[in-house]
């Protein structure tokens, strides 16, 4: 099963990430990632997220932090505390947001302040994708965060599913895939990326436009390759 606002987003997300890092210097494997909202979107950006490498993610919901024996969890939620929040941080957003390196919001209008922003790592990354009104607004950070985006096309950075799913089906059909497998996500998360030269690279400019029709293009054969390369191809 492959859902666009869920695994599409996930993709974009790290497509934005893995650019932004490039801005700020910092490495996959160093950061500390908080994903406010642990439904159906944000449980696919940990998972995305942790298959590149990220160093820990720290999941909140409207109870507070995700952690292991936490009550009041479903079964998504109890597969997110075993594989996430290392060091079993508990309390609200704004106290595990603190020393974080990276917020994704896909949860509700604010729900972090500016002062939480400030009390992150040097250089914070935020993505508050809420719609249509993200968990803070670029406004408010402006000065404080190394890179913002948001959901919306009326910010820069739009972080929008529709990057991602028409090449992943191109690709996966092209290649007579079965599955849409974990490497094919990260495969068209990379060729999103790598749509941005740096030329372009900017902390405005992470992600590619919604209208650039080169980007199909180039994530569908990367995904079919990646689709050969996990052995999901259906053989004639």
């Amino acid at each position: 099963m492959f859902h666009d606002d869920q695994h599409g987003t996930a993709v974009v997300t790290l497509a934005a990430l893995w650019n932004s890092l490039k801005i700020t210097g910092k490495k996959m494997e160093d950061l500390t990632v908080v994903i406010s909202g642990v439904g159906a979107a944000g449980v696919a950006i940990g998972k995305i997220l942790l298959n590149a490498g990220i160093g820990d993610v720290i999941g909140c919901d409207r109870v507070g932090a995700i952690y292991t024996g936490r009550g009041e969890m479903n079964s998504a939620k109890e597969w997110f505390a075993v594989n996430t929040n290392s060091s079993r941080k508990m309390g609200t957003i704004s106290d595990v947001i603190k020393g974080a390196d990276v917020f994704v919001g896909v949860s509700g209008p604010d729900l972090i302040t500016a002062a939480d922003v400030r009390s992150m790592a040097k250089n914070p990354i935020v993505f508050a994708m809420a719609n249509p009104n993200p968990e803070i607004r670029p406004e408010q950070v402006d000065g404080l965060a190394a890179v913002m985006a948001t959901g919306r096309s009326d910010y820069p950075n739009q972080i929008n599913n529709v990057l991602a799913f028409p090449g992943i089906f191109r690709g996966a059909l092209d290649a007579n895939a079965t599955d849409i497998t974990e490497g094919m996500k990260l495969a068209a998360a990379i060729a999103i990326a790598e749509s941005v030269t740096d030329a372009q690279l900017s902390p405005d400019f992470v992600v590619p436009s919604v209208f650039d029709r080169t980007i199909v293009q180039r994530v569908a054969p990367a995904v079919a390759a990646a689709a050969v390369k996990d052995g999901v191809i259906r053989k004639s």
